[in-house]
């Protein structure tokens, strides 16, 4: 049982069909864990996308939403930010993208490294 909605994580594009069940399960799970252990919402703002969608947007070739593995929560302040962060190093991702109004969160199996940037 997930507590987020499927459509939080389809592909914003409106024209393919990549959506919740194309998403890595095991991801899902830890975005799960994280939202439980950070007592506050989730609002996925990206999750799974289609290539074209993902490059229109200006993602990188190679980026873990399009194969499940990514997703993006919305985060205003620093105390959300935080929150947020720390919840997902405790729920096991180790890649984390620090922006102004949203953290990406990651566990795509080629990209092993441990790293937390900003945009």
């Amino acid at each position: 049982m997930y507590n987020f909605g499927k459509e939080e994580w389809a592909c914003k594009c409106g024209k393919c069909n990549k959506d919740f069940y194309d998403m890595n399960p095991e991801t899902i799970q830890k975005f799960e864990a994280a939202r439980i252990i950070a007592g506050i919402s989730f609002k996925i703002n990206s999750g799974m996308r289609c290539m074209e969608h993902n490059l229109s947007i200006g993602g990188k070739k190679d980026s873990s939403h399009t194969e499940g593995y990514a997703g993006d929560i919305k985060a205003t302040n620093s105390r959300e930010r935080f929150i947020i962060v720390d919840s997902l190093l405790k729920a096991g991702f180790k890649r984390i993208g620090i922006a102004k109004t949203f953290i990406h969160a990651d566990d795509d199996p080629i990209k092993d490294e441990c790293v937390i940037w900003v945009y």
